[in-house]
């Protein structure tokens, strides 16, 4: 059996959720060969540089012009444009698919799915085809060619909900949560990883995300870590910068500034998030659908900074409506909110009960199943 998956490089969230997929496959199921395609960098490189780099400028620079776009891609020319322009570049995908003949094409990005289901109409490819949605907010985009979709996994019993208000057949959605790695069902030893890291068992763990492949809200980020830092509250921080080196100073700056070098702890790019999680109290966070999804895995509560205008805005709603994460708004007095979590020990807990409710761990594997054990 063949199965390619498609992604798209706006983020890193369906790349994981697609490298997840892609790895359970390998290691449960024989017979099956897959293979991880970029479909956007595959049918146009120069579209691809072009709108990853917009994206990522909007990003960074004017999140409200994508929440914008966000907005207006469900309706309007805007939606039709977006169609119109994905059937053009589904010709150039077609060469691919004839060549790799798939049995199956698994989608973690509405473009990928939309290719795909028009090919499919038009009845040049016969393959099944499976959409992950990897956010917790719905979006029309994920829906066009819906007919032709054989498969639609969503993060909630809400999003399935919306996709049969829209007449999709129930027996086609399944709600299994986005894709994870496996590493975040393992066990860890708490006290061997807070010693690797020379941390404290007598001290919440807050752990903070504060770089971003964007940079987004840098001043801001900047400005709630330090209210952490100056809370005089009984905590330790891991603050993790990924690969962007200036908010790696401003955390060091901060640092310098109040001493607090024996509580708290920068790193770069790490390949520990999975035991880092589950050492942590609470984690601080862009909710992306992805992050969001390995934090309900591992049980934590959430403080919810910097989302991008558009799904990620919608994604902190749904959160902060079930009693996981509280958003911290640019209007909101940062200071007294974290003072007020980090006080709260009742707070937090029914946070973290609430999210054994609304975590699905095991969701790569269970649409590995539903698609290979049918």
């Amino acid at each position: 059996m063949k199965v390619l998956i498609f992604y798209a490089s706006y983020g890193g969230g369906h790349l994981n959720a697609a490298k997840s997929i892609n790895e359970c496959i390998k290691n449960n199921y024989k017979n099956i060969d897959t293979e991880l395609i970029d479909c956007i960098k595959y049918v146009n490189k120069t579209v691809d540089k072009i709108t990853t780099s917009a994206y990522r400028e909007m990003a960074k620079k004017a999140p409200w012009v994508w929440g914008t776009i966000y907005s207006n891609s469900q309706k309007g020319a805007l939606a039709h444009l977006s169609s119109r322009s994905n059937k053009v570049m589904a010709i150039k995908l077609l060469k691919l698919l004839r060549e790799k003949k798939p049995d199956l094409i698994i989608s973690t990005h509405p473009f990928s799915s939309q290719m795909c289901s028009y090919l499919k109409r038009k009845e040049k490819i016969s393959c099944k085809i499976a959409t992950i949605m990897t956010d917790f907010a719905p979006h029309d985009q994920w829906l066009v060619g819906n007919d032709f979709t054989d498969y639609f996994f969503v993060a909630h019993d809400k999003m399935k909900n919306y996709l049969i208000s829209k007449a999709i057949p129930e027996n086609k959605i399944h709600v299994t949560g986005i894709p994870i790695s496996n590493r975040f069902l393992k066990t860890y030893d708490k006290k061997e990883i807070l010693k690797e890291f020379s941390l404290s068992e007598k001290r919440k763990t807050v752990l903070f995300f504060g770089g971003g492949e964007f940079g987004l809200g840098k001043s801001k980020t900047l400005q709630i870590f330090e209210n952490f830092v100056n809370s005089n509250e009984n905590i330790q921080i891991i603050t993790i910068s990924g690969k962007n080196q200036k908010m790696k100073l401003g955390f060091e700056k901060i640092v310098q500034k109040y001493n607090a070098k024996d509580f708290v702890r920068i790193l770069g790019f790490t390949n520990k998030v999975p035991e880092l999680m589950h050492i942590s109290d609470l984690v601080v966070t862009k909710p992306g659908g992805l992050t969001t999804s390995e934090s309900l895995a591992s049980h934590l509560p959430m403080l919810v900074i910097n989302p991008i205008p558009g799904q990620e805005e919608e994604n902190a709603n749904f959160l902060e409506s079930k009693n996981i994460a509280v958003w911290l708004k640019k209007s909101d007095d940062a200071n007294k909110i974290i003072k007020n979590l980090l006080s709260d020990s009742n707070k937090l807990k029914n946070m973290k009960e609430n999210t054994y409710i609304l975590a699905k761990p095991n969701s790569t594997e269970t649409i590995c199943n539903i698609l290979f054990l049918k």
